[in-house]
């Protein structure tokens, strides 16, 4: 009885403590090349958000914040039961506005990833900091190829970890040429850019496929950021003799061009196409009645049930009608951002949410068929998750504002068609 006693009274001892050794589990240890970031129980997920909020194009840079807004939402305001936290700031549409807002975002390391940026300029220096700092950062609005790839070759400012929903506008070029050369019948064309990457790929994009339909390029020319007058450039155009002038401009200097050109006698049988930076209500009410008969190119979202029931979300949410269709594709981006975060995060058993950094890119990167409100997104090695597909439009009523405009369709061009 004794020795049976002893068997006991060791086994009453050490029982709890070989069951709580039974139950442990060992220490997370990161083994992400990039790094993780650990988030302690309770504590937030931290978004930085990177998008053009002052000047002209902060119309732009306001749908962005919306669209991002919506997609919260719909996550009611958290993931993986944890609160998101958004870190907004102004990057001014600039490439130095781009690469200080971005260190702003960078300099708190529990910031998983960035959504932005709204211009492509800003893009150009925002992704090279976000890169090196080992960060992921998706935009719902970049479009110039220089960023991604061009020709399918990797393009001179990629970066890994960037990534877009927006597509890749090396084919918006190509879209307004072929419209222009086959539809249109035109055969001498002007382009004007203002030497930005957005607008310079634009024009080289159109440039290169005007060309090899046969084509000939009479007048490529470039202003400034900020230029109001713009008889010089128009008067050589005029010269040039341009039967299409291309000028893929953002506000105020596409208004400016826009009105100006219509001043001019020896213009008024130039066609005039823009692009989907002027797809804009502001644009449309400054230029009213002037804007008749004036091409645009930009990318073509689907007629859904979805893409229905978010613009009334956005109306109940915001008290107006969207300024332009991109709050859809800024929508996608975060979406896309989260369900990403939420298949890469690894649980500790004391709740710690532990994120590979380069895990998140990969997860990005293997990215296939995600329903997206404006079509399935598939990401590639360059970063590009949309596909390649414009509408070309012709404003006929500039009453009807954006709507009417994008319902417009006079010619869609994809790569496959």
């Amino acid at each position: 009885m004794t020795i049976h006693y002893r068997t006991l009274l060791v086994m009453l001892i050490f029982l709890p403590w070989i069951t709580a050794c039974q139950k442990s589990e060992p220490p997370f240890h990161c083994t992400d090349t990039l790094g993780c970031v650990d988030i302690q129980p309770g504590k937030p997920i931290k978004i930085g958000v990177l998008q053009s909020l002052t000047g002209e194009v902060a119309s732009l840079g306001t749908e962005q914040v919306r669209g991002i807004a919506l997609a919260v939402d719909a996550h009611k305001g958290k993931i993986l039961g944890r609160a998101l936290v958004l870190q907004t700031e102004d990057d001014g549409c600039s490439e130095e506005g781009g690469a200080n807002a971005a260190l702003k975002i960078i300099a708190d390391p529990q910031t998983i990833a960035i959504l932005g940026t709204t211009c492509s300029a800003s893009a150009k220096t925002a992704a090279t900091a976000m890169s090196e700092a080992g960060l992921t950062m998706i935009s719902g609005n970049n479009s110039a190829p220089f960023l991604t790839s061009i020709g399918g070759k990797t393009a001179p400012d990629f970066h890994p970890g960037y990534f877009r929903t927006a597509p890749n506008e090396e084919y918006s070029g190509k879209a307004a040429a072929t419209f222009a050369y086959q539809k249109l019948a035109i055969r001498k064309a002007a382009t004007i850019n203002d030497g930005d990457i957005y607008t310079r790929g634009l024009t080289n994009g159109f440039t290169q496929r005007f060309k090899s339909l046969g084509g000939a390029i009479v007048l490529s020319a470039a202003i400034n950021k900020g230029e109001a007058q713009m008889q010089p450039v128009l008067a050589a155009v005029e010269s040039s003799g341009a039967q299409l002038l291309f000028f893929p401009l953002f506000q105020p200097e596409g208004n400016h061009l826009l009105l100006q050109a219509r001043k001019n006698p020896g213009l008024e049988k130039t066609v005039l196409m823009s692009d989907g930076a002027l797809i804009q209500n502001s644009f449309l009410a400054e230029v009213q009645d002037k804007g008749k008969g004036m091409y645009f190119v930009g990318p073509s979202f689907p007629k859904t049930a979805a893409v229905d029931d978010l613009t009334q979300k956005y109306v109940k949410k915001f008290a107006a009608p969207p300024g332009t269709s991109y709050f859809l594709s800024a929508y996608d981006s975060a979406n896309l951002l989260f369900r990403a975060i939420e298949v890469t995060a690894v649980r500790a058993g004391d709740g710690t949410l532990h994120i590979g950094r380069q895990a998140l890119r990969d997860a990005l990167y293997s990215s296939t068929d995600f329903p997206g409100v404006t079509g399935k997104l598939t990401c590639d090695s360059f970063g590009d998750c949309a596909y390649p597909a414009f509408n070309i439009l012709r404003l006929d009523d500039p009453k009807t504002g954006v709507q009417g405009l994008l319902a417009n369709i006079v010619f869609f061009y994809s790569p496959d068609e």
